[in-house]
């Protein structure tokens, strides 16, 4: 006995969902699939590849973006869920050939090594010194758990947020 033809249909691929960001201060209309994170929106549609793919399971950090203000995980984050926020990545920390306090910082105490973590390392930084919560040491190392370095520059990236928070006022 042979199945009725409905259900030997393939379903109908979802029609992308419209959204606008303002990216890096830059508003953004884009059309994106329903299942569409923002990190691969960022990286593989909007070319901006500093925040960097690593566990893919939102455990590693190093997706990590400014969302509104407040650092998230963006493998985690679908887009189409964001539809109106601000999004800052590592490429709109900077003004112009002026580098951010947190970027200048990870430079002058050599707060990395393969490179890698660093652009979600200092988004998340940058999220850090904004909530205002660490005042000491051990509150920056609490509040940078979720940010992993492979290398182990922890020292340094501590070093970096402190100068960074000193220089800023404690404002990112």
């Amino acid at each position: 006995m042979s199945s009725p033809p409905s259900a030997l249909q393939t379903p109908a691929k979802p029609a992308p969902i419209s959204i606008t960001l303002t990216i890096n201060g830059e508003a953004r209309t884009i059309d994106v699939a329903p299942w569409t994170t923002l990190l691969d929106l960022l990286r593989d549609r909007l070319d901006l590849t500093g925040s960097k793919k690593g566990c893919d399971h939102g455990q590693c950090g190093a997706c990590t973006v400014l969302l509104d203000g407040r650092r998230v995980v963006s493998c985690l984050t679908l887009a189409v869920m964001k539809d109106g926020a601000a999004i800052t990545t590592i490429e709109g920390l900077a003004k112009g050939d002026e580098l951010h306090p947190l970027q200048q910082a990870f430079i002058d105490h050599d707060a990395f090594q393969c490179g890698y973590c660093t652009p979600g390392q200092i988004c998340s930084a940058a999220g850090l010194i904004a909530e205002g919560r660490a005042k000491t040491v051990d509150d920056i190392r609490e509040l940078m758990s979720g940010n992993i370095c492979r290398c182990g520059a922890y020292p340094n990236i501590v070093a970096a947020i402190e100068q960074a928070m000193a220089t800023t006022g404690g404002r990112s």
